[in-house]
């Protein structure tokens, strides 16, 4: 029960971990300026973007040139602009971050 108790604790801190490092990575990218976790700014939230592509296996392939790329037209008419400051290695982890957002 302990070892338990003591595993769980550990999972629970790598999480949040994981979770305060991918939202200053978004930050420190300047990504929380067009989008926010919970409500749409200029783009999609985070988390209705994680419903739209859950289940999808080619989502973190397609949203990581996505990233890269710029894009328009899933979301409305305002583009999302190329981000070049930003690695493929670098956009593969904001994107799988964002695809956890529950």
């Amino acid at each position: 029960m302990k070892y338990a108790l003591s595993a769980g604790m550990v999972i629970a801190v790598f999480a949040s971990n994981f979770a305060m490092a991918n939202l200053d990575l978004a930050k420190s990218k300047n990504c929380m300026a067009c989008h926010a976790i919970g409500s749409k700014v200029i783009g999609p939230a985070y988390k209705d973007v994680a419903a739209k592509y859950a289940g999808q296996k080619e989502a973190e392939d397609k949203l990581t040139k996505k990233v890269m790329k710029g894009g328009s037209g899933v979301w409305g008419t305002m583009p999302m602009p190329a981000n070049p400051q930003v690695s493929e290695a670098e956009a593969r982890t904001l994107v799988k971050w964002v695809l956890s957002q529950k």
